[in-house]
Parts: C-alpha cells; sequence; structure tokens
C-alpha cells in the first residue's frame, strides 16, 4: 500500500520515484526523517516510529512521510514549502466536502450581493436622472437670459 501511495504522488507531480530505506532510527532517534539531494529518502519504519516519542500517532508518521515527500519536490527553501505541502495535503484532504457546501453558501450570498447592489444602482439612477430634470427646466431660463 505504501509503495502505491508514493508511486501514485510521483506520477501525479511527474516526478521519478525516490529510493526509500528504512531505518530503526535515525540521528538518534532526533529525526523521523531524511531526504539526500540525489533522490534517496531514509525513513523510520513504522514499527520503530512509537519508541522514544511523545506523540507516535500514525497520523503524525503519515505527515512525517508528506513532509519528506514535500522535501523531494521542492529543493530550493526546501524546509519551508515541505512544511507547507504537508500542511495542505492534510487540511486539503479533511476540508474537500466542507469547502463544497461553503462554496454553494457564498456563492448565494455573492449573487444577494449582486442584486442589491443592482437594485441600488437603479434607484441611484433614477435619482440623478429625476434631478436633471429638474435642473434643466432651470438651467433653460438661466440659458436664455445669458444668451440675451
Amino acid at each position: 500500500m505504501f509503495n502505491r501511495a508514493i508511486s501514485a504522488l510521483c506520477k501525479y507531480f511527474n516526478v521519478r520515484r525516490p529510493r526509500i530505506e528504512w531505518f530503526e532510527y535515525i540521528d538518534w532517534g532526533k529525526t523521523a526523517g531524511r531526504t539526500y539531494e540525489d533522490g534517496r529518502i531514509h525513513l523510520v519504519h513504522p514499527e520503530n516510529w512509537k519508541r522514544g516519542r511523545v506523540y507516535f500517532s500514525e497520523r503524525l508518521w503519515i505527515q512525517m512521510i508528506y513532509h519528506e515527500m514535500g522535501h523531494y519536490l521542492f529543493w530550493t527553501d526546501a524546509e519551508r514549502k515541505a512544511d507547507i505541502f504537508s500542511r495542505r495535503m492534510v487540511t486539503g484532504l479533511r476540508t474537500a466536502a466542507r469547502r463544497a457546501v461553503s462554496r454553494s453558501r457564498s456563492r448565494a450570498a455573492t449573487v444577494e450581493a449582486r442584486r442589491a447592489a443592482t437594485r441600488s444602482r437603479r434607484r441611484r439612477m433614477l435619482i440623478a436622472a429625476s434631478r436633471k430634470a429638474k435642473t434643466s427646466t432651470r438651467g433653460n431660463s438661466r440659458k436664455s437670459r445669458r444668451a440675451a
């Protein structure tokens, strides 16, 4: 399942599949994964993930995988971009259903706002037209005086 998921991710981003190596621990247990410039990724095996960690859920291990794949995809400014990539992968998967509902609500609100703006625009145009009619009758008498 893991290999299929990594292959699908690489296929989607049109990159070569990284060479992944599994370890019991990396950097004396401080690091969960490490990505190298030649395309290798060293990961702590999920069986060993729970050893020596305060937060050791499966969800955090998956986020660590997303983070390392972010490093693999974005070499420049890698740390910031990897964090953003992993955050968007997780939040994008969770809120896909919520976005569809909120979009339909926001569209309805936008349509209503447009209607209200159109109504107020029409009213302003009617008021301006009536003012022009009043001033044009006054203005004609002034023009005739000036011309004479």
